[in-house]
């Protein structure tokens, strides 16, 4: 490819999609949010289930296999357990959240509705530092404890979360890093977690607390061969918010993002020229658990 191309993802099949289900609505305000999510921003509103229903009728005719329900923070939602019930008709369901709003009660019903279902329900929970000092400087004030409140919540219920740490949290993907985090999980009752390092995307609020993405750090030039293309988010899922269909879970407040109102206009190739496209390829994050 020469220098001044850039690469373009296929659309390799079409097995994931993404539920904006809170928009951008958070009750946290974190210093390292890739799309700067907060209790004020409104940039992509909360979606209901009656506006849910017609995706998920098209998804399920277009043989999506898979379901993810992010935000903002999904537990917002009003409906958010209702959403779930549904979805679970139809297929596995992941509920990306930052956890501190799970309450007993929440988690009984999210073991109900895991054990009515013939699908698997992965919760998804951030957590950004080994202590308090850590985590609360990313997260705010509180927030470590509360959310080692809702873990354990899951845990007593018999639901074993998905931790995601990302790299704000220094030391998380060295060999020492993961046996901190394993030794604090067990003690709040996970003796067996699953745990997912994530890197940074420097957009967002991020630049802000570190830096944005560098000139050099671009996808100018490079190549992006078949048999790698499978491995991104863009290859394989699409994205749905409150303003349409957007190609990936990272790319919701880019214009050019944006790729029709109806799932079935959104199955073509995206040219990867955006600087977060560069994390992906050049540190293979994947979205997916």
């Amino acid at each position: 490819m020469s220098a001044d191309r850039w690469p373009v993802s296929p659309m390799v099949s079409f097995d994931t999609l993404w539920l904006q289900v809170a928009g951008t609505v958070c009750n946290l305000t974190c210093t390292h949010c890739f799309i700067a999510c907060s209790p004020t921003n409104h940039a992509h509103e909360m979606m209901t289930l009656a506006s849910l229903l017609p995706v998920l009728r098209e998804a399920e005719e277009l043989g999506v296999r898979d379901y993810y329900l992010t935000g903002g923070e999904p537990f917002l939602n009003p409906e958010i357990l209702a959403i779930l019930e549904t979805i679970l008709k139809q297929g596995p369901v992941s509920v990306l959240t930052n956890g501190v709003l799970i309450r007993p009660s929440t988690a009984a019903r999210l073991r109900d509705l895991a054990d009515g279902s013939p699908y698997s329900l992965d919760l998804r929970v951030s957590l950004d530092g080994f202590e308090a000092p850590e985590n609360d400087a990313v997260r705010g004030a509180g927030t470590f404890e509360r959310i080692l409140g809702g873990l354990r919540c899951l845990a007593e219920a018999g639901l074993t979360p998905i931790i995601t740490v990302t790299e704000a949290c220094d030391g998380a993907g060295t060999a020492r890093g993961r046996r901190r985090l394993l030794d604090l999980l067990a003690g709040i009752g996970l003796p067996h977690p699953r745990l997912k390092i994530m890197p940074l995307l420097r957009m967002g609020a991020e630049p802000a607390r570190t830096r944005g993405y560098e000139a050099h750090e671009t996808t100018r030039g490079r190549d992006l061969p078949v048999e790698a293309a499978g491995g991104l988010a863009c290859a394989t899922g699409r994205m749905v918010t409150s303003k349409g269909v957007f190609v990936c879970p990272i790319l919701i407040d880019e214009p050019q993002a944006r790729m029709g109102t109806a799932l079935s206009e959104a199955l073509r190739p995206f040219t990867l020229r955006h600087a977060g496209c560069y994390t992906c390829l050049e540190q293979g994050l994947s979205c997916l658990t």
